[in-house]
């Protein structure tokens, strides 16, 4: 998306974006300018036009957000390029802002198919907060690519008098009666599971590059789980200790606190507690307290976090772990 006045398309009121200057203009040239165009488009479209739709819940869906809802206005005449004011929330998905060209195309193909330019496209976004009245006002340009496609969208602000001039009667700009929010969407919250250390990815470690120059590769990782190791080195903290008996009191402490119906947000507390009753050493203390306020996350191509922990018990054959994972309740 090209931000206002950039681009190479010719706009709806024809006037040309990239019409050549002999110096930039100044801010209030440039606001003049927009006025300008803005005026003159209303002038030219001008019509005395009926409201012929009041949908108050259109939606406009997309691949991989859901959906755009909006309040779409329609005012139209015989022989006028139809009109269409909408009016949308914060919460109604993607934006009339960010989703212009798609949102406009929509309308254009469903209510207007048989126009060979997209409706003249008024938007009011409501930020947060009570709107005054009218204000807010944008008429979006854009530069046609295809029949129901639409690109490079321009912003100029209009008052209310001008968009009654354009339809020459009232409009009401409110997100009226009909608007039905959405549900709130539920917080994914955090579980602890144990996972076998084999089925982690590889690890990619960026911090410990002396002992840890490319991760561990696959025949090193299976010959760890054939011969496990507890020794340990000085190269780093994540070499330092034994991540089995760590792995041990944490998978240990999880099952326990899953019969306990414990809170994740009250592990740490619930392991440190196991792990000082079974005399486990100022390392061990710290990994374990590692284990569930920073954990492991696992990514389906990666990590999310824990990859040098991870890449640890790797070198270690370590064989379980303990991983956290959000999830929807």
């Amino acid at each position: 998306m090209l931000p206002p006045g950039k681009g190479t398309a010719r706009h709806d009121d024809g006037m040309d974006e990239d019409a050549p200057q002999e110096l930039p203009p100044s801010r209030s040239r440039a606001s003049a300018t927009d006025a300008q165009r803005a005026e003159a488009t209303v002038e030219r479209f001008a019509a005395r036009r009926r409201r012929t739709l009041d949908d108050h819940m259109f939606r406009v869906p997309f691949q991989f957000s859901g959906s755009a809802s909006f309040r779409l206005q329609l005012f139209t005449a015989p022989g006028q390029r139809s009109v269409a004011v909408v009016t949308q929330t914060m919460d109604e998905g993607p934006s009339l802002t960010n989703a212009a060209e798609t949102c406009a195309a929509a309308v254009w193909k469903q209510h207007c198919p048989t126009e060979d330019q997209p409706p003249v496209w008024i938007q009011r976004q409501l930020l947060s907060g009570p709107p005054k009245p009218g204000s807010g006002l944008k008429l979006v340009t854009f530069g046609q690519a295809a029949p129901y496609e639409l690109r490079a969208p321009s912003w100029k602000t209009i008052s209310a008098g001008q968009l009654e001039t354009l339809v020459c009667c009232p409009v009401d700009t409110d997100r009226g009666s009909g608007y039905v929010p959405a549900e709130p969407q539920p917080e994914p919250v955090q579980r602890f599971e144990t996972m076998a250390v084999c089925r982690l990815a590889r690890p990619t470690p960026f911090r410990e590059p002396s002992c840890m120059p490319a991760g561990t590769p696959w025949w090193r990782r299976w010959l760890r789980q054939a011969v496990p190791t507890r020794r340990t080195r000085s190269c780093c903290w994540y070499h330092g200790g034994d991540w089995h008996q760590v792995n041990r009191m944490a998978i240990s402490a999880l099952a326990e606190a899953t019969r306990a119906n414990v809170a994740a947000e009250d592990m740490v507390d619930f392991a440190q507690e196991r792990a000082t009753a079974a005399g486990a050493d100022p390392w061990q203390r710290q990994a374990l307290d590692s284990l569930f306020s920073d954990p492991i996350e696992p990514a389906p191509d990666g990590y999310v976090n824990g990859q040098h922990r991870a890449e640890g018990m790797l070198d270690a054959g370590v064989r379980r772990t303990v991983v956290a994972r959000w999830v929807y309740p």
